[in-house]
């Protein structure tokens, strides 16, 4: 429960309130103010004065404090608590907060909306207002005490002006002289629990004999019987049956399970003949605590009997870990979770990670044999891993890519963008770039590119082609390689069809109404207009010769239909070309959301890149105006359709720059752990396939997107170049103040040969500090916290500190 108490100081014009909260885990009161003259449920930010130390600011709304262990707490028991105290001079009418879960983000509040504390007498209807006469009986059952609440009526008195006349008459506010209450809320926490069944036949009796045994604590009952076929039916086996043992109905047995050696947990041990095809059961703590499978029975199948359905077997025995096993699908004893009904989607997770885990593994395989029989790719498990041989490759390259974005949204205004970027190839190679990122070179209805027209017609805003094809040679003079930005999604028109609507393409690539989709709603391939009397005009929309489409629709220009083969066979042969004429490396692919990740799959095949990396961008999970802390779902989007392109491809990591810049904007750093103490975005999955940035031309430049917390920057570097995936730096942070510091991470980087599938080893990750190793010999702190890397056999020495971080590498 949480605790909220207001009191008056003796001897000062002041009230003091205390909120506190007994659960385990650490709080952080989200609180606010509201005067007088407020109207409506906005928060303000209350006076300095009489905000506690520690406190932060959350933007111009809120105030964070963390609650600290009450000094008035017994030993046995732990209450944490924040006081406040207020001037009663002052205009605040109410505070308002609700309680936030450290270690989950979890909001906590009351009756689904903020708890409000009234420091005046209130009058209104709010059944969220705590401490007011009429609500104290809200709570039946509650442990409530409650102190006397006195209301101090002050007269009304009348100031007289200096001319004799009355002034205006004035009530003053009444303020509360005190109250208590106990609020309760209630917080959810998984429980991880074990269940071990194990089956075999006795060769003397040919009976089935089966060991069960949990770790769940105090009187376990097994509530159990038999079935013969596939109808599951429940039948009582035959005696003997365990001892503690009674019938139920006449439908079940009921076991009590004997304590094991130790203390910790309980077995029991059940016999059944072998005309028995499975046994059922459910377990049973209490009489309100009915443990099963799913909301039905467990159910484990013997290996004598036929194809029953549902649950596979195994021989011998399988252990089940609730919440935390995803479910075989080899053979063996279906027992399964009994906890929480959060363990489907913990289970359903942990499939995901040991499937990524092993596509991971077996893509590292796989390349290595693609790439020769004598290549030292192995980088993870090599002690001195060598950088191999440069030739092209699925996803990643080598693994030790550092790439640079080398434009922004306003770089086309210079009319020569490719001869200013030349003249730098040799300054981003000394700072230990191994790729860079060029604009769209198509011509584009647009000037940034990202609208083209002839994809043949490469004289764009950027320069003209000679002058790219000179700038790609300049930069592989210096070993950098280019990736090209093509926008494969959609493509502007020439012409206008016979009914006025654009979508008929010139250029060497002069397809008609059959490239766009059916369902493009404004670009639709067949659309007929009728005149009828009165001067009345009658549209009528018909079904267009495209098929309907893969993916989302981007409204501003047609949509391209990628299931035609016409299309996909000149989109191959295009990119071969660029690869042929420009000499492009790779790719970086626009708006991959709106294609199916097979075609690029072809795409890739056919014009063989050494790296490509697509653009998959949507929203995160919000919970009124806040990040949620679990962001699965997000970063499965992005692996779906990485998976679509069966591994060729890489994506940025959206997901890691939403929570990275969500956790240094608002100080909460324990964003960057997920529940399994890894990293909380796609480099936490798939790393070899993320690539993680902070800013690009679309979140920053003059956009402005989503532009990363400003003065923080610097925090982002060193969280991406120092963890695995493929960092991506901005050219904006590149060539500004930034500069010497980003030029000692990538250093660093390069020395201790970090790479996309480093591991990372999560050491701390709290309200005001995130720190890691990686592969046990690089260090790195975000956040104004404090951490110092372990002590070992190895000494650290630090390389480099800046405004809220540190980097610290391994002394040879």
């Amino acid at each position: 429960m949480i605790s909220v108490r207001l009191a008056q100081v003796k001897d000062q014009n002041q009230l003091e309130l205390t909120i506190g909260c007994n659960l385990t885990g650490k709080w952080i009161l989200q609180w606010g103010a509201s005067s007088i003259d407020d109207s409506g449920s906005d928060w303000d930010q209350t006076p300095e004065e009489i905000t506690p130390p520690g406190s932060i600011p959350i933007k111009d709304y809120a105030i964070e404090t963390p609650l600290k262990k009450s000094s008035s707490s017994s030993s046995g028991d732990s209450v944490h608590e924040v006081k406040i105290h207020h001037v009663l001079d002052k205009t605040i009418a109410t505070i308002n907060f609700v309680l936030k879960d450290e270690e989950t983000g979890v909001l906590y509040q009351h009756k689904g909306r903020d708890f409000k504390v009234p420091l005046l007498e209130y009058h209104g209807e709010d059944e969220n207002i705590v401490g007011t006469k009429k609500d104290m009986d809200l709570w039946p059952g509650a442990l409530v005490q409650l102190y006397n609440l006195l209301v101090k009526a002050e007269s009304n008195s009348k100031d007289q002006g200096s001319n004799g006349e009355s002034g205006d008459t004035k009530e003053r506010k009444k303020y509360l002289e005190g109250f208590y209450e106990e609020p309760p809320i209630v917080k959810e926490v998984a429980v991880d629990n074990l269940v071990c069944v194990s089956v075999r036949k006795c060769p003397e009796t040919t009976k089935y004999l089966l060991y069960l045994e949990t770790d769940l604590p105090g009187d376990v009952i097994v509530h159990w019987g038999a079935c013969r076929d596939e109808t599951r039916k429940w039948e009582i086996p035959a005696a003997p049956h365990p001892p503690e043992t009674t019938v139920f109905k006449n439908k079940a047995l009921r076991t009590l399970l004997q304590p094991k050696e130790g203390g910790k947990g309980s077995c029991g041990t059940f016999t059944i003949e072998e005309d028995f095809g499975g046994f059922h059961f459910v377990l049973k703590q209490n009489e309100n605590s009915l443990l099963n499978y799913k909301g039905d029975d467990f159910y484990v199948p013997f290996s004598s009997s036929g194809n029953l359905p549902d649950h596979p077997r195994r021989s011998e025995s399988e252990d089940a870990e609730v919440s935390r096993k995803p479910e075989e699908e080899s053979e063996g004893v279906s027992v399964t979770d009994i906890s929480s009904q959060k363990t489907q989607k913990k289970k359903t997770k942990e499939a995901q990670e040991s499937i990524l885990e092993e596509i991971e593994k077996l893509s590292a395989e796989a390349y290595d044999l693609f790439r020769s029989s004598s290549s030292t790719e192995e980088i993870i498990e090599t002690p001195k891993p060598v950088e191999p041989p440069v030739r092209t490759s699925s996803g990643t390259g080598t693994g030790f890519e550092i790439l640079c974005q080398g434009f922004n949204w306003e770089s086309h205004k210079s009319g020569r963008w490719y001869m200013i970027l030349k003249e730098k190839a040799a300054e981003l190679s000394s700072l230990g770039f191994t790729m860079l990122w060029l604009p769209p070179p198509t011509e584009s209805v647009s000037p940034e590119g990202y609208m083209p027209k002839d994809l043949y017609n490469l004289n764009s805003r950027y320069g003209n082609i000679d002058e790219l094809k000179d700038a790609v040679k300049t930069f592989h003079d210096v070993g950098i390689k280019v990736l090209g930005d093509v926008v494969l999604n959609h493509r502007c028109a020439h012409f206008r069809n016979q009914n006025g609507i654009w979508n008929i393409f010139g250029g060497r690539l002069n397809w008609d109404e059959r490239a766009v989709v059916s369902d493009d709603p404004h670009f639709q391939s067949d659309r007929t207009h009728v005149n009828v009397p009165l001067i009345i005009q009658f549209s009528c929309h018909v079904k267009g010769r495209g098929n309907k489409s893969s993916g989302d629709n981007f409204h501003a220009a047609p949509n391209i239909d990628h299931s035609q083969d016409f299309v996909r066979n000149d989109i191959k042969e295009w990119l071969c070309w660029l690869r042929k004429e420009i000499g492009y490396d790779g790719w970086r692919l626009d708006f991959v959301r709106g294609f199916w990740g097979g075609y690029v799959k072809d795409y890739l095949d056919a014009s063989e890149p050494y790296f490509t990396v697509g653009e998959y961008w949507d929203s995160l999970s919000y919970t009124y105006g806040v990040m949620d802390y679990n962001q699965d779902a997000h970063r499965q989007r992005i692996i779906d359709w990485i998976n679509a392109t069966n591994g060729t491809a890489a994506a940025f990591d959206v997901t890691t720059k939403g929570i990275l810049h969500s956790a240094v904007d608002r100080c909460e750093y324990w964003r960057l752990s997920d529940e399994k103490r890894k990293p909380p975005g796609v480099v936490g999955w798939w790393p070899s396939r993320a690539v993680t940035f902070i800013e690009n031309h679309d979140t920053g430049s003059t956009q402005g997107h989503w532009r990363f917390p400003s003065g923080k920057e610097m925090q982002g570097y060193a969280y991406i170049l120092t963890h695995p995936g493929t960092p991506s730096l901005f050219f904006d942070h590149i060539f500004s103040h930034y500069k010497s510091e980003i030029a000692t991470l990538i250093c660093l980087r390069k020395r201790q040969k970090l790479h996309c599938r480093s591991v990372v080893k999560i050491e701390k990750a709290e309200r005001d500090v995130y720190a890691a190793t990686m592969d046990e010999k690089v260090g790195v702190k975000i956040g104004p916290g404090y951490f110092e890397p372990p002590r070992g056999s190895s000494g650290w020495s630090l390389v480099m500190e800046g405004k809220d971080y540190k980097v610290w590498e391994v002394s040879n």
